[in-house]
């Protein structure tokens, strides 16, 4: 079994502090900046921008230079080619929908940590022998959500393995989430939806940004 890279456990730390992690749809180029200002604004210091439209590379780009104080990574990661482009675009980490081993294998060649997407304990397994101790586990609520969350996570909890629920995660159920001990972050897509976004609402934003990060502080009394 593959050890987990050291540079990972730093990582683990910040996103264990932050508690939820912004993932975001991007269209316009020129959103990216004052998106990321808004996230920030509402204490939200980490995102995952996904790969899903042909502005994602370039917004990746200008928010690593432009609001360096956000920890930025690529989301929707789908080949190993996709793990180099966002490796050499500057993204702190990268997560996958699902459990591929070239693209894990891939991330780990280039030192992206990396996050693949689980649902069943065959995945599990597959990301551990990888080396991963993080997992994206989607779509969370679909699947059955926390209660089905604990089933398949018990046997590997002693491994110390830690989740990033995605898929019906919102405010409503956001602090049942992270009070689970084995929930590293949350998912959170509602935090700016796109049609948010496009919208250009940064205070709406701000406001959801804020909300959740008071519950995070609440729950975890703002670790780091």
């Amino acid at each position: 079994m593959t050890k987990p890279e050291r540079i990972d456990l730093d990582l683990l730390t910040h996103l264990k502090g932050t508690g939820v992690l912004a993932v975001l749809v991007i269209d316009d180029v020129a959103d990216a900046v004052p998106l990321a200002r808004a996230l920030l604004a509402g204490g939200i210091d980490c995102i995952e921008l996904t790969l899903r439209t042909e502005a994602a590379m370039e917004s990746l780009k200008r928010i690593r230079a432009e609001v360096p104080e956000m920890l930025v990574g690529a989301g929707t990661v789908l080949t190993p080619e996709q793990v180099n482009e966002v490796k050499e675009a500057g993204a702190a980490f990268g997560v996958a929908p699902g459990m591929n081993p070239r693209v894990v294998a891939e991330a780990r060649r280039v030192g992206l940590p990396f996050a693949p997407g689980i649902c069943t304990p065959t995945d599990i397994e597959l990301a551990i022998e990888q080396g991963c101790r993080w997992l994206k586990f989607f779509p969370s609520e679909p699947s059955g959500g926390l209660a089905y969350l604990r089933s398949i996570a018990a046997p590997f909890l002693h491994l110390g393995i830690q989740f990033i629920p995605l898929g019906g995660v919102s405010a409503a159920n956001a602090e049942a989430y992270l009070r689970e001990p084995s929930v590293l972050a949350l998912g959170g897509s509602w935090l700016a939806p796109r049609e948010l976004i496009q919208r250009k609402d940064w205070s709406g934003i701000t406001a959801n940004a804020r909300d959740v990060s008071a519950t995070v502080k609440r729950v975890r009394g703002g670790e780091a």
